[in-house]
């Protein structure tokens, strides 16, 4: 006969296991791409998504593991998904000087103006710098995987979207809560700027507010959990 704390630690096991196998796919959430209405979508003219070729967006921040760092720029590369040309967006961040994750991004600009998001390539690696997986990776139309908004057109108090949906892999939504704002971060001040809320059920646990400035983007990003903040320092021709 098994040890009776070991038969309650199994209990608690399948217990949890079940309560998470609960969780259902969210077969509501079925956008509508047409090609038809992404005439020019691979230039992001919204204008809180707005980022020039050419150009590096570089930020920082100070987690509990380091010093990240991070520099995000339109690589001039597209990709077909779902019929529709993408814009890839480069993202790499760096940890204590270390490159610990190489990420594509695939984005999109409808004709109103709503700058969708089609997946990404992930490259992860581990502190030393090696190769470790491409844990995040999705692609809209594969695996039962959809494309969400991570910009709406007209952003206002109030806007719910999700940014993307893969169940069990990537979920993250968003929420606009405030506009008009002024927000100051190490490049200089921005006015009339946005702020969200940001979440995902697959880290419950974990909310960001994000501010994105008119003609720049994303400005600042704070985990409001742990108070963790993340500027942009410095924009490179």
């Amino acid at each position: 006969m098994k040890p009776l704390f070991f038969v309650i630690c199994a209990f608690v096991f399948v217990f949890s296991n079940c309560k998470k196998d609960k969780r259902q796919p969210d077969l509501t959430y079925n956008p509508e791409i047409k090609p038809e209405n992404f005439s020019n979508s691979t230039i992001l003219s919204n204008p809180h998504f707005a980022m020039e070729m050419g150009k590096t967006y570089v930020s920082e921040g100070q987690s509990e593991e380091g010093k990240e760092h991070n520099e995000v720029k339109l690589t001039g590369e597209t990709k077909v998904i779902q019929g529709i040309t993408c814009i890839v967006v480069n993202d790499k961040v760096w940890l204590e000087g270390v490159l610990i994750e190489d990420t594509d991004d695939w984005f999109a600009q409808d004709d109103e103006g709503n700058v969708w998001y089609f997946g990404e390539a992930v490259d992860n690696y581990n502190n030393d710098g090696s190769f470790a997986d491409h844990h995040g990776a999705w692609e809209a139309g594969v695996d039962g995987a959809k494309a969400g908004i991570v910009m709406p057109a007209n952003p206002q108090v109030g806007i719910k979207f999700r940014q993307e949906y893969y169940f069990g892999e990537a979920e993250d939504q968003a929420e606009i809560l405030e506009t008009g704002l002024s927000v100051t971060v190490p490049f200089g001040t921005f006015t009339n700027c946005i702020k969200t809320h940001e979440w995902t059920e697959l880290e419950p646990d974990v909310n960001e507010n994000k501010f994105f400035a008119p003609g720049v983007g994303l400005i600042k990003t704070v985990n409001v959990t742990d108070k963790e903040e993340y500027s942009l320092i410095n924009i490179i021709e």
